[in-house]
């Protein structure tokens, strides 16, 4: 048994032939240490980049359902009395109200005839 001129363990056989290469264990230890590394620093990061992904939608959810608020207003002439007035109507959500992502339902204010925004 010998490391060879490209670092790599190989088995030597009596007529002097190698027969099998393989790494050592200390370059197996330092590869999984590496991935270990990698993976401490990448994980986190996806985590958090899809928890912003859903605050970004949840904020766009909202800005829609005002915007449709103001068009009920202004081809109706009066403000809606309840949310789900605009959010059932096809006419204003035709494949169906925005949802929260995070399961959270949206809150319509009659006194600011707003949806507003709320915190995850």
């Amino acid at each position: 048994m010998g490391v060879g001129p490209d670092g790599i363990m190989s088995i030597q056989k009596e007529n002097g032939m190698h027969s099998k290469k393989a790494f050592t264990l200390v370059e197996l230890l330092v590869v999984v240490m590496i991935l270990g590394a990698l993976a401490a620093i990448a994980v986190p990061r996806m985590i958090s980049g899809a928890t912003n992904a859903k605050i970004s939608a949840c904020e766009t959810n909202v800005d829609l359902v005002n915007s449709q608020i103001e068009l009920y207003y202004a081809s109706k002439g009066a403000w809606p009395g309840r949310l789900p007035v605009i959010t059932a109507d096809p006419n204003y959500f035709p494949d169906g109200a925005p949802q929260c992502p995070f399961g959270t339902n949206y809150q319509y204010n009659t006194a600011t005839h707003r949806v507003s925004g709320h915190n995850h």
